[in-house]
């Protein structure tokens, strides 16, 4: 039996879950909907996926438990209404302490990594995110990161791409590197899909490193 998946909200349309580090967003074989149905124990349980956190990741994610609300909440996000604020710690510190990274980034499928480019070309997408530095220590700094595009790796790319790594990032940092990436989703926030009520919720990372050198 798999640990249980913490469940924050649940109602008939959308659950709200803490996706832990090392579990799949996607419906296969030890995904985040197997699991969350092995935590309600119901294995017939009708539990979609909506949006995606990368495998490494971890934090606040909202599943769908009907197809209509699936549809609902998938076209939020299509038409950026869905908001999705993540907490990340960098190595370096932050030039300014909030802005805007606009950069064209490919995805190299086959190296499962993504690239900052210069032109634009096929496969070639647009990715905007905002910052805003919340805190400092002498060698990291603690970001907020809301997302305007939700690229595959593109938090942790468009960070790299300037000299400011994630911590614990080995695929786009120090491949050496220990412990869990410090990237947590934070908050979201999103139009329920059937009362069409805004809904907000927000989750604290982990008090562990490297979260602990700040106040969060």
């Amino acid at each position: 039996m798999n640990e249980p998946i913490p469940i924050l909200y649940q109602d008939r349309d959308i659950l709200i879950v803490l996706k832990p580090s090392g579990v799949l967003s996607t419906d296969e074989p030890g995904g985040l909907p197997q699991l969350v149905r092995e935590t309600l124990g119901e294995p017939e349980a009708n539990v979609r996926t909506v949006h995606r956190l990368d495998r490494v990741v971890s934090g606040l994610v909202v599943l769908a438990r009907r197809a209509k609300a699936a549809a609902a909440l998938s076209r939020q996000i299509r038409e950026d209404t869905f908001e999705k604020e993540y907490l990340a710690v960098v190595h370096g510190h932050m030039p300014e302490r909030t802005g805007t990274f606009r950069d064209l980034l490919l995805r190299n499928k086959a190296e499962r990594k993504t690239y900052v480019v210069s032109e634009p070309g096929k496969d070639v997408q647009e990715a905007v995110l905002d910052y805003e530095r919340l805190a400092e220590t002498e060698h990291c700094s603690l970001v907020r990161v809301t997302l305007r595009t939700g690229r595959t790796h593109q938090i942790r790319c468009q960070f790299s791409a300037r000299g400011l790594p994630l911590v614990g990032d080995r695929k786009y940092g120090n491949p050496e590197a220990s412990g869990p990436i410090a990237l947590w989703s934070h908050r979201l926030a999103f139009d329920h899909p059937w009362s069409g009520q805004r809904m907000e919720f927000t989750q604290p990372p982990p008090v562990a490193e490297p979260w602990n050198q700040f106040q969060v």
